[in-house]
């Protein structure tokens, strides 16, 4: 009887131990895998944060010559250099602007684009315009930009400052072969440099949402919960923050405290890990 309950006892201990190299196993199974969601996540982060800049960049350039050909912004120093080549035509109270690029032109902020933007809006109604956009061959900074949108431009908001809403659907196209889409809506309110008479001492806030779907198979939410701050002569957003949504994980993409430079924090689970932009 002795006998018997000593081995009823070790095979307990046994079974025993078996489950908790079974749980153990399990666990670093578990912590493998969200270790790797998270690599996963801040990479893609990165890509979409990019293509983000790069459209952001794009709008900035828009809303620039747009300012330079109807509110006289380029008088003291144009962004445009003389590789640009501007055509302006209007027929029936609208107008038609192409911006030329050629095969290769850097602008005086530092960007280098080729190919076509084209641009089409009517009168001014009520201080607004509604302007039209698309590309043609268009390349910035060796990303291939296609699609096109609407911007509502407002000659003065609810705080007198010049605001554009901007409706897109993007495809960016890296070098590497990604193609990222992007489809939202972004306001881009101009806070400093307005009526200064050249584009280097503009700042402007921007808001809103957009979802970035990836040909490798990634989508993404991104909201702005923070206002991010672009300043004209930073390519990267200086402040600011976006929650981002991919499946059912968040993460909270952080870009600074005011200093122009290509870093980005992306907090995941708790864990912050450091994004360099290109």
């Amino acid at each position: 009887m002795k006998i018997n309950v000593f081995f009823s006892r070790v095979l307990t201990l046994i079974l025993f131990g078996f489950l908790v190299v079974a749980c153990s196993k399990d666990e670093a199974v578990n912590t493998e895998t969200n270790s790797d969601t998270n690599l996963l996540l801040v990479e893609e982060s990165k890509q979409a944060s990019e293509a983000d800049l790069a459209t952001d960049g794009i709008f900035q350039m828009i809303e620039t010559a747009y300012g330079e050909i109807e509110e006289d912004q380029g008088r003291n120093a144009s962004l445009f250099p003389d590789c640009v080549t501007i055509i302006i035509t209007s027929e029936n109270d609208v107008t038609f602007v192409t911006l030329d690029f050629g095969f290769g032109c850097e602008l005086q902020s530092g960007a280098i684009v080729s190919g076509m933007v084209h641009i089409t809006y009517g009168p001014v109604q009520n201080g607004t315009r509604t302007i039209n956009y698309s590309f043609e061959n268009f390349v910035w900074n060796n990303k291939a930009v296609a699609g096109g949108g609407t911007i509502f431009r407002e000659r003065n908001n609810a705080a007198g400052n010049p605001q554009s809403t901007i409706h897109l659907n993007l495809e960016i196209s890296f070098l590497s072969g990604l193609i990222i889409s992007i489809d939202g809506t972004r306001v881009r309110e101009w806070v400093e440099g307005v009526g200064s008479g050249t584009w280097m001492d503009n700042v402007f806030h921007v808001t809103g949402n957009r979802t970035a779907v990836s040909n490798t198979g990634f989508t993404h939410y991104g909201i702005v919960t923070e206002v991010l701050r672009k300043e004209a002569t930073c390519q990267f957003f200086v402040s600011g923050i976006i929650d981002i949504t991919r499946n059912s994980t968040d993460a909270v993409l952080n870009f600074g405290d005011g200093e122009c430079d290509n870093l980005a924090t992306l907090t995941v689970n708790g864990v912050d890990h450091i994004i360099v932009l290109d």
